[in-house]
């Protein structure tokens, strides 16, 4: 099963852009679809293996913080070819 995933991420913190910075590289680094812009980060993929990744780097980057804030959306389709039509 395909998913989507719509992640907003804020580290509640005066460093956050680097935090930011590094979640971002490492779920390129994972081999799965990743889109980005200058709102959220779109992850796609098979739902095991989107999970797997996501469930492993938002562990590394919470405990790599002292506070932060994770906003995730999850859709049981995969829309990374997504164009509007109007």
């Amino acid at each position: 099963m395909n998913i989507s995933v719509e992640l907003t991420f804020s580290p509640l913190q005066d460093d956050f852009e680097e935090h930011i910075i590094n979640f971002i590289k490492k779920l390129r680094a994972s081999g799965l679809t990743v889109r980005e812009n200058p709102l959220s980060t779109q992850v796609y993929g098979n739902y095991d293996a989107v999970m797997k990744v996501l469930q492993s780097e938002i562990k590394t980057s919470f405990e790599l913080m002292d506070r932060g804030l994770l906003y995730m959306k999850l859709v049981k389709s995969d829309r990374s070819l997504y164009e509007p039509h109007f």
